[in-house]
């Protein structure tokens, strides 16, 4: 009988299991333990040995010097073995980030990917632009609710891209929009209270007037911003409510009116970019 053949997943899809990664360490503690192995084992070289921040010299080094544990027990030549393993996998993982960040300096300054393509070991522009998608997986997460790294492949990559551009610019629209509610709440919040006498209030309208009131004359801080914002919208919401239980209008002028519509509209505005 044949063999299924397997679907190959879409080059964009999240994956299904993270990658593992040596991650965060502390490499030159795991070189220092290294050193600490080959002192004890009486390696007569031992202070040639590069310092616990040179970590590939330091790797280089064991690895020729790896015959100075051969008398020791089972367990340091394995320890010692194991330590230089995860070094060069956390090595490795460096990288990619680290060539990335060169590449994107080269381009900053100016280097076309033609000439890009030698130095990244491949034969054609396109694919030295293909490889640096690829290294920019490393820094990008999918749309999965935990955010595991992207495909390392260029469609990933770009998927990924045009998420963050769109989450950037989200971003922005909310940051203006809460610069100009920033802007038109006082003035707006004073309007309102300067219309008091041609609104029609009850208990809790009053009630949210006074402490617009109370706090309009030494707004400044973000506290106290917050805190008329906050008062603002209860008394919009007492406004609403009282016109809807009267089915009568709360103010009894246009001026009153156009206060009482840029309050309601700032809120209204608020309420969206909050949405977003």
């Amino acid at each position: 009988m044949a063999k299924r053949r397997q679907a190959a997943a879409r080059p964009t899809k999240p994956l299904v299991k993270p990658p593992i990664r040596i991650g965060s360490l502390d490499a030159g503690a795991v070189v220092a333990e290294l050193r600490q192995l080959h002192e004890a084992a009486g390696d007569p070289d031992i202070e040639r040995m590069p310092g616990d921040e040179e970590i590939y010299a330091a790797l280089l080094y064991t690895e020729k010097h790896a015959s100075a544990l051969r008398h020791c027990a089972a367990e340091v030549q394995q320890s010692a073995a194991l330590k230089r393993v995860q070094l060069w996998e956390y090595l490795r993982e460096q990288t990619d980030l680290h060539q990335l960040r060169a590449v994107t300096d080269a381009r900053s300054a100016g280097v076309p990917w033609v000439q890009l393509a030698p130095v990244l070991a491949v034969a054609a522009p396109s694919a030295a632009y293909n490889k640096t998608k690829r290294l920019q997986a490393v820094t990008l997460t999918d749309d999965t609710p935990d955010g595991r790294p992207v495909r390392r492949t260029p469609e990933a990559v770009l998927e990924a891209e045009r998420r963050r551009a769109l989450e950037a610019e989200a971003e922005r629209r909310r940051q203006e929009a809460a610069e100009r509610s920033h802007r038109l709440l006082l003035p707006v919040a004073r309007r309102l209270v300067e219309q008091r006498e041609a609104l029609v209030l009850d208990e809790d309208a009053e009630y949210w007037l006074d402490e617009i009131s109370a706090v309009l004359p030494d707004c400044v801080t973000p506290t106290q911003m917050l805190s008329l914002n906050r008062y603002l919208a209860a008394a919009v919401r007492s406004l609403r409510k009282l016109e809807q239980r009267t089915a009568s209008p709360v103010t009894t002028t246009q001026e009153a009116h156009a206060a009482y519509l840029a309050a309601a509209a700032l809120q209204a505005e608020q309420a969206s970019s909050a949405r977003f």
